[in-house]
């Protein structure tokens, strides 16, 4: 086994796209992996008998970040996020424990095989060789995704999908991906829309001549003391970030998630804030910053906020849209080194995607805190994952000009069956149609670019990532995965915490909130709560976008903006 390292002045230039970090790997060796990629491309290269791997990180060799190791045995890289401890643990001996996550997991590796790999806390990226074995893994969540594509027989693997793309046939279009994205803006499964590139399974692995999945994200709904054990794995996952390096930033919006990350590190020195300044939910951002002794910039929504650069679209990854990002456009404004976030906390911890039951009033319904005892999963999910039925119909008349065969008898009953076919794939995991719902979005989760694009190009605290928070979903019924326990749980970790409340949730009551957000957007002259985004409609005319992305397609300009920016998204990676 053997390592290199390149202190790399040079590397930044080797690739004139794609991402500032990577991994990119053949299950082959370091000659094999050269033909595809320079040595001077990465920050360290790691080659084996049946895996050479490089890895560019400005974060490699940093506590709880990339990490890389090789001896006699076998070799390991561990990429992104990975904590192997608290920072007080010791060993049976009493020695410190190794802080070398890649170090300590091929020790562990050696001890109880593919076991060791639930051992890992946080989001990250696995390449190990040991025993004769090569394989890549994905955390449990699946929250980097690892791209694979067979070249003339040497199996190649990314973390960036545009260094693969390249040695790839581009015109041979996955007509099903391809459809996917178009009309609900996510492409399902393992697929990509190039038929040659696949991903690595949700909570798996790939090696030299398949793919396999694992076992680490299984429900097993139990009793406990939901509020008080969130509020205790909140906190330790919070801490256990609190170390990362350099000057630190938080996105905050005015609602609930963010501002417990305000309250659990005063280190963090700027918050950032999307929108006009005299929205509400920005005037209510500003207040909590200065709660806590934090200075804060509101960020106006301009063209930033939606222009698909190439930059942006890079973190698409082909796979889903870049509407998602709406703060890369920002980038250079976050003066901070280390960025902070709360995404995924609706998902995990507050149940965004269950279906509740509700009570029918003037034509809505009021929603309640209950489950809905019967519930469809394909209704419920096509209505919350961007899916524009009326504007689906007319998709293949208006952009058939652009891509090759989108035509669909019914793009409904299309959507229908590969929904109903992804569902399946979750019952091994769960028995509960709810925690099928949920784990069908977070297998497919449509936000990942957003942070994609923040552990890029910062070092990046991802919360929901942590294991502690991860068994708290798997563990906690779904009738108890809900705002009201999120908010209880919060005002354990700090009584204050609500002393500036979120402007969309007024009372300390969720069922309270309800009510009055029914009422406001039903009753005559009163003001409905204001969305915590900027409208993407009203931006889009304001500059203008389709005469600069559509200029001779009127049939597209004729669709909603969400749809017009999916079709520029994949028309830039397929161009």
């Amino acid at each position: 086994m053997s390592s290199t390292l390149d202190a790399g002045s040079e590397r930044s230039g080797s690739r004139p796209a794609g991402m500032k970090k990577e991994v990119f790997g053949v299950f082959g060796d370091g000659h094999d992996l050269s033909r595809l990629r320079p040595e001077r491309a990465f920050d360290a290269v790691l080659e084996g008998d049946r895996v050479a791997v490089g890895v560019r990180d400005a974060g490699l060799g940093s506590s709880g970040r990339t990490a890389v190791h090789s001896d006699e045995r076998g070799l390991c890289l561990v990429f992104g996020e990975a904590f192997v401890g608290g920072a007080r643990e010791s060993n049976e001996s009493g020695a410190p424990v190794d802080r070398n996550a890649a170090r300590r997991l091929l020790d562990r590796y050696a001890a109880v095989g593919r076991d060791a790999l639930s051992e890992l806390n946080g989001s990250h990226v696995v390449v190990l060789e040991y025993g004769g074995e090569a394989l890549v893994a994905t955390d449990r969540l699946r929250s980097w995704e690892c791209f694979y594509a067979d070249l003339d027989g040497l199996r190649a693997f990314t973390t960036d999908l545009s260094s693969l793309v390249p040695h790839v046939d581009r015109s041979r279009v996955d007509r099903t991906a391809l459809l996917e994205f178009l009309h609900v803006g996510t492409v399902l499964g393992t697929a990509t829309v190039f038929e040659q590139v696949r991903r690595v399974p949700f909570d798996g692995y790939l090696t030299p001549r398949g793919t396999g999945t694992l076992d680490r994200f299984v429900y097993e709904p139990r009793e406990f003391d939901y509020v008080d054990e969130l509020a205790r794995r909140l906190t330790r996952a919070i801490r256990r970030r609190a170390d990362l390096p350099g000057r630190k930033g938080l996105l905050l919006s005015g609602g609930k998630d963010s501002r417990v990350l305000l309250s659990q590190l005063p280190a963090i020195e700027h918050c950032y804030t999307i929108g006009s300044p005299d929205a509400r939910e920005v005037r209510s951002a500003r207040k909590v910053a200065r709660q806590y002794g934090s200075g804060h910039t509101v960020l106006e929504p301009d063209d930033r906020y939606l222009r698909p650069t190439a930059e942006k679209l890079t973190y698409t990854q082909a796979i889903k849209e870049s509407l998602h990002i709406h703060h890369a456009g920002y980038a250079d404004a976050f003066d901070v080194d280390t960025l902070y976030h709360g995404a995924l906390f609706d998902t995990l911890l507050k149940g965004y995607f269950l279906e509740r039951d509700g009570v029918e009033l003037f034509g809505s319904k009021l929603p309640s805190r209950r489950l809905h005892p019967d519930p469809d999963p394909i209704d419920s999910l096509l209505g919350t994952l961007g899916y524009y039925p009326d504007a689906s119909v007319r998709l293949a008349d208006a952009a058939g000009d652009l891509f090759d065969d989108i035509a669909l008898d019914s793009p409904d009953e299309f959507l229908r069956e590969r929904f109903r076919a992804e569902l399946e794939t979750c019952w091994e995991r769960t028995e509960s149609v709810h925690n099928a719902m949920d784990l069908l979005v977070i297998k497919n989760q449509p936000v990942l670019p957003f942070r994609t694009h923040i552990a890029d190009n910062f070092f990046e605290g991802f919360i929901a990532a942590d294991t502690d928070l991860l068994d708290w979903h798997l563990r906690t019924p779904p009738e108890h995965r809900h705002d009201d326990t999120f908010w209880r749980a919060l005002k354990r970790i700090d009584p204050a915490i609500f002393r500036h409340r979120p402007p969309s949730q007024p009372h300390s009551s969720t069922r309270l909130n309800q009510i009055e957000r029914f009422a406001r957007r039903k009753l005559p002259f009163v003001e409905a709560f204001q969305p915590a985004w900027p409208d993407r409609r009203e931006v889009y005319e304001a500059y203008g976008m389709d005469e600069e992305l559509f200029p001779f397609c009127q049939s597209v300009r004729e669709l909603p903006v969400r749809l017009k920016l999916r079709i520029n998204d994949i028309r830039w990676w397929l161009d």
